[in-house]
């Protein structure tokens, strides 16, 4: 078990870990972890999981294919990080692992005790609120190592404003 940061504990601010990936709601939890990092002097920690199994190839092909991914992560990531330093004030630490996206953030919350809360957003589609949502804050979330926040996928600007 890892012992978690402090409260009150100013050298090592509590990190509010948000799931970067390409969905519409994403941004959602990337605005409402940016404002409560601003309002509790926080800090947002930003992972791209890239997911196992998709770099088996032939040869070089596989060292081509993750590069690249990287390369796609870090350009996603960077704009997240203007967006996180608009809203709350601070640039955001990032992150990006490769495996299975639940592994991938249980190991990043076991790496930094100061992550404090792990920051989804719900899809708003017909298919639910999305496997990670499903599978965090659903089946395992009773012995999940921090808090989990699911922030509604079409939540206004002015309702994050509001509850933050």
């Amino acid at each position: 078990m890892v012992t978690r940061r402090k409260k009150h504990d100013t050298e090592n601010p509590r990190k509010f870990l948000v799931v970067i990936d390409e969905t519409p709601e994403c941004e959602r939890a990337v605005k409402y972890a940016a404002l409560r990092a601003k309002s509790t002097r926080g800090r947002v920690v930003m992972l791209f999981v890239l997911v196992a199994g998709e770099f088996q190839h032939w040869l070089g092909v596989g060292d081509i294919m993750r590069a690249e991914a990287y390369e796609e992560a870090g350009k996603i990531l960077a704009d997240y990080v203007a967006k996180v330093k608009d809203w709350g004030g601070e640039p955001a630490d990032c992150l990006i692992m490769e495996g299975e996206r639940a592994d991938q953030i249980v190991q990043a919350i076991e790496n930094d005790p100061s992550i404090a809360i792990l920051v989804l957003a719900a899809g708003t589609g017909t298919e639910g609120p999305g496997p990670l949502v499903t599978t965090l804050a659903g089946r395992i979330s009773g012995t999940f190592p921090i808090p989990i926040t699911v922030v509604p996928g079409n939540m206004a600007d002015e309702d994050l404003d509001a509850i933050t």
